[in-house]
């Protein structure tokens, strides 16, 4: 089975309370995260506080998701809403977390360095604990596919959880790029965790002065200059880094399911808008999908059940 994630089947949260900080790439501010242990079938949840009050609280589901235009936002207000949440969530995604709350102090994830890196370091620190209750899978039963324009995404049965992501960008640098595998904690740590958030340096300067992106730096970005070269001085992570970092963004949006998947998640010229709107298609077709509990195995089928993963 190419799952692997969690320890048997069980569902698991952190082992200890653990913080990190940084800049928001949008607002420029500096913000700070703590993740706390949760009990068994609380899910990953984000509360939005301000000092010792707690101004929002979201379940982490795609009910919950608002604005997908430049990230993935919970809620539907600025004044209460939460914003970039996709690369925690593609980090507690791909290590097989069910149970978290995540306290914010601001209004959107801290960039770090633009990967999902820094998150999975400060998980594996905290370490994993196992809880006494099954975890819960979505397994695809029939294809599911969403289109806009040129560009498609779509859901497949499979046994395992598999990502192809193909992007097409017109810029000699980038070009066409796949990435394709089987998820796991090993396989998202090695080939995925480390691609950075990307950007023109075109779109970088108009961003700026519409007021977005105030954080966006080469510390967190890799940035592409007019002559299509990259401005960073370190250069890229992975040859086909652009790729990868959309792969990473997918999975991140697709833990919004409210459970991992077993299946196949394949998307051509995608984004945050049409991984947030595949999904959406996949829970409102009750025939395309069943729940399944405990470590799914190819050799034994688990019983068909009736339970609401993806509620707020």
């Amino acid at each position: 089975m190419g799952l692997g994630i969690g320890p048997l089947g069980f569902q698991t949260t952190i082992a200890h309370s653990v913080t990190l900080s940084g800049t928001g790439v949008h607002s420029g501010a500096e913000v700070a995260i703590t993740f706390h242990p949760a009990e068994a079938d609380s899910g990953i949840v984000f509360q939005r506080v301000v000092g010792e009050q707690t101004i929002s609280e979201f379940k982490a589901v795609s009910s919950q998701v608002g604005n997908t235009d430049l990230c993935t936002i919970l809620g539907f207000s600025p004044a209460t809403s939460i914003a970039t949440i996709e690369h925690v969530m593609a980090a507690i995604y791909a290590l097989g977390l069910d149970n978290l709350l995540i306290e914010v102090q601001g209004a959107e994830m801290p960039i770090m360095d633009g990967s999902s890196a820094p998150f999975i370091d400060a998980i594996e620190q905290t370490g994993i604990k196992a809880l006494s209750v099954k975890r819960r899978y979505i397994r695809i039963l029939k294809p599911v596919r969403i289109e806009s324009g040129a560009s498609w995404s779509e859901f497949t049965p499979y046994d395992g959880m598999r990502f192809e992501v193909e992007i097409d960008f017109d810029s000699p640098l980038i070009g066409r790029q796949a990435w394709k595998g089987d998820i796991t904690p090993s396989v998202f740590k090695t080939e995925l965790s480390r691609a950075r958030t990307f950007g023109f340096m075109r779109d970088v300067e108009r961003m700026w002065a519409a007021g977005r992106g105030l954080g966006s730096s080469l510390e967190n970005s890799v940035v592409i200059a007019d002559d299509n070269t990259v401005i960073n001085m370190e250069g890229l992570r992975y040859k086909d880094e652009f790729v990868r970092h959309k792969t990473l963004d997918a999975v991140g949006d697709l833990a919004l399911a409210g459970a991992p998947f077993i299946g196949c998640y394949r998307s051509y010229r995608g984004g945050h808008k049409m991984n947030a709107n595949a999904l959406k298609a996949l829970m409102s077709d009750p025939t395309a999908y069943e729940i399944v509990e405990n470590a799914p195995q190819r050799q034994r089928q688990a019983p068909r059940e009736v339970i609401a993963v993806n509620a707020p």
